[in-house]
């Protein structure tokens, strides 16, 4: 009798059991079991693997870019006085030419942005004193526009908006604590001496487009250029609208005694300041030991 009664709760239990697996579950589905000899748990992504980046564009075009750079890099010296970088490409397409209107190309090679105060000097007394300012938040050290043809009338001013390619949208953000209402002639002035440094330019019509499938453009850089990682953008467009858009790197770098000369002002400012007066010192010293020679000759 003792016997039964156990099995008979044995039974009564795994009864339960299987009622509340049973009730865990969406009615009508059923839970299916782990393959005998391997984890009944389901196996998650190792968090030391790196993200899968999820594309801007999940539909491809239809044009895309594929293009390349003479060089990737630019070594800043003592005597560098700019440099000439040549960039050009092909578009791929799997389909005919389509019909409408032609095909346009945009490039941009963007430095790293920087913030700067805009000041507006007014003549006081006699005394021309800087009044009002306008922060802004970032600009580029250095941008050049080349197009294939007026800006204005091949990119579309909602497409300018979203990728920010004129020179005006080029300074993305102002500070908060401007002391004008209008920051526009601001803005407008930065530019307009940006542009009288060759530091800011639109070159259009400088990119030269064969057949709606090969382009190239040569693009002038300044001898004034600062270090840091550039950006180059080539934009594909129809009818105003970016088809396409395709980014590579260009570094920046200041070499030999350039190089130690800069990093030296930044790490020791003390010894480079030491390092420049004993400089200037010896210059003064020589230039007047060769005017006292010249005048007893």
């Amino acid at each position: 009798m003792v016997a039964r009664a156990a099995i008979l709760t044995l039974l009564v239990s795994l009864g339960a059991a299987a009622v509340l697996a049973q009730d865990q579950t969406a009615p009508g589905s059923t839970v299916p079991l782990a393959p005998r000899g391997q984890d009944a748990y389901p196996t998650y992504p190792d968090p030391g693997r790196p993200r899968v980046i999820v594309p801007e564009n999940v539909e491809r075009p239809g044009e895309q870019v594929v293009a390349g750079l003479s060089s990737d890099s630019i070594a800043i010296t003592a005597s560098f006085d700019g440099s000439e970088i040549l960039i050009y490409g092909a578009v791929k397409r799997e389909t005919p030419i389509p019909d409408g209107p032609p095909l346009q190309v945009i490039m941009t090679i963007e430095a790293p942005s920087q913030s700067l105060t805009v000041w507006k000097k007014e003549r006081k007394l006699g005394i021309w004193i800087n009044t009002k300012r306008v922060e802004v938040g970032a600009a580029p050290g250095f941008y050049v526009v080349a197009t294939t043809g007026p800006l204005d009338q091949i990119l579309r001013p909602e497409w300018d908006q979203r990728y920010r390619i004129s020179l005006p949208l080029a300074l993305r953000a102002m500070g908060g604590n401007n002391q004008v209402a209008d920051v526009v002639p601001y803005t407008a002035a930065l530019i307009r001496l940006r542009e009288a440094n060759r530091l800011y330019r639109l070159d259009q019509g400088s990119v030269k487009l064969v057949d709606q499938t090969l382009f190239r453009a040569d693009v002038r850089l300044p001898a004034n250029l600062i270090e840091g990682d550039y950006k180059t953008r080539i934009f594909l467009l129809r009818d105003g609208r970016v088809i396409d858009v395709y980014r590579a790197p260009i570094e920046v770098r200041k070499v030999g005694l350039e190089r130690w000369l800069y990093r030296m002002a930044f790490d020791q400012p003390l010894l480079y300041g030491l390092m420049s007066l004993a400089v200037a010192v010896a210059a003064g010293w020589g230039a007047s030991g060769i005017f006292r020679k010249l005048r007893r000759a």
